[in-house]
């Protein structure tokens, strides 16, 4: 029985007629594609503008034929009573409703239209069937947060069990639970693990220093999804050497959807069906293929809650050879407001920090992990897990290379700790900035 596809009927969300929409998407050729991407790009800036008093607001001056003229959302517009935002003809009740993660520091509800949803799932289903995993037959390895309200609790735990998923805590990493999550993995015939990174990278340092290969323990096992945090070249390396089976990468947003999935090619290739990406300078101006910039996203399908040049937060740039039928994400630097601005004026993304720091810190094994605070323009402060104290020769190599590759003259501080703060969902926040 196919309980996912139920579920989402069950729950009015159309997936058959989606799933036949995205299919025609994908099937159209390369002219024909340009003429549908116009024309749906144009069709839901008149739709909000005819039906959302919100985006009218916003949008004053947009013309839908000049795409220039659509002003850009952020987050702060959003931030504001969803009844406000909603289109005509909408309501709580007759859309799919969630809030964004908050990792961006903005956190705020939203609303997609049933068919929307159903469109964004008719992504992730094609996406994940270049793996061979299928939603409604596919046994799941989740690392995942979980609400820990009663409601909360309960909906996802229902939600798992319709979609074939056991899901593993993210807020306990001691040994003595990883040791039963490799009990779960020896009796359970999993085909796949999904979930955030960070706490995926800490149960394979767990396999390592066990010197156990997870699919020799789990031969059913296939592939490796990681979300929502970044995946560093040296823990994917990691992963996909104690795990046995090959990692991929993806990157999405409550609410969008599916942004980018590396395929069997090794490309991370973006989601071109039903959402159009830009990478925009900081005067709001399109960037060459290549160069980084702002990622800036159209949800093209949703019509209860305007997602039209939305500003997602985050750093990214595009493949010299993409295209517009087939755009490639080249890199994913972070969020915008994950920038250090230095001493000298010069800013760098924070996770410069992080990866300058990861680099040294790992290289005994006995780091299990870290995060890295601003809190001065100067100052840094380097909070860590480890079975030791971090030495001295350790400590002075990790400001040699922080004073190397960003700039000398900074003050950065280390404090060990038992456990790190994650936030509510799980996450690992890596570099947070305490500057205004």
């Amino acid at each position: 029985m196919n309980l996912f596809d139920l579920s989402l009927r069950l729950n009015g969300f159309p997936i058959k007629e989606a799933n036949l929409a995205y299919e025609s998407i994908k099937n159209l050729s390369d002219a024909d594609y340009e003429g549908y991407f116009h024309e749906q790009r144009e069709a839901i800036v008149n739709y909000h503008l005819l039906n959302n008093s919100f985006y009218r607001q916003i949008a004053t001056h947009a013309n839908p034929k000049d795409w220039k003229s659509i002003p850009i959302i952020t987050k702060l517009d959003l931030q504001q009573p969803l009844g406000n935002r909603l289109s005509k003809g909408f309501s709580k009740k007759n859309c799919h409703v969630h809030k964004t993660s908050g990792s961006s520091g903005t956190p705020f509800i939203f609303a997609k239209d049933k068919y929307c949803h159903a469109i964004t799932w008719s992504g992730f289903i094609d996406r994940y069937g270049w793996y061979d995993l299928d939603f409604n037959t596919s046994k799941q390895a989740r690392f995942y947060g979980i609400p820990l309200n009663k409601k909360g609790y309960y909906k996802e735990r229902l939600k798992d069990f319709l979609s074939r998923r056991f899901r593993f805590s993210v807020f306990d990493l001691s040994d003595s639970q990883l040791e039963k999550n490799l009990d779960k993995f020896k009796s359970t015939a999993f085909d796949y693990i999904n979930g955030y990174t960070s706490s995926i990278v800490q149960f394979a340092k767990f396999l390592e220093r066990k010197e156990i290969i997870l699919k020799s323990v789990c031969p059913s096992l296939n592939v490796c999804i990681v979300t929502s945090e970044m995946l560093f070249d040296n823990d994917k390396v990691l992963l996909e050497k104690q795990f046995g089976i090959p990692v991929v990468n993806e990157y999405g947003a409550a609410e969008l959807g599916l942004i980018a999935f590396q395929n069997t090619n090794d490309e991370w290739l973006v989601n071109s069906e039903d959402l159009f990406i830009e990478i925009l300078d900081e005067n709001n101006q399109s960037v060459p293929y290549g160069q980084e910039g702002k990622i800036v996203i159209t949800s093209l399908y949703n019509k209860a809650h305007p997602f039209i040049r939305y500003e997602l937060g985050d750093i990214g740039s595009l493949m010299e050879a993409s295209t517009l039928r087939k755009p490639i994400l080249k890199k994913l630097v972070g969020r915008t407001n994950d920038i250090a601005v230095l001493p000298s004026g010069k800013s760098a993304a924070g996770l410069t920090f992080y990866y300058v720091t990861k680099t040294i810190i790992e290289d005994d094994s006995n780091v299990k992990e870290f995060i890295i605070e601003q809190l001065k323009t100067d100052a840094f402060k380097i909070n860590y897990v480890s079975t030791e104290v971090l030495s001295e020769e350790n400590i002075n190599r990790i400001k040699e290379a922080i004073a190397k590759y960003l700039e000398s003259g900074l003050t950065v501080v280390f404090e060990r700790k038992t456990t790190l703060e994650r936030a509510k969902s799980g996450k690992l926040k890596q570099f947070t900035s305490y500057l205004k």
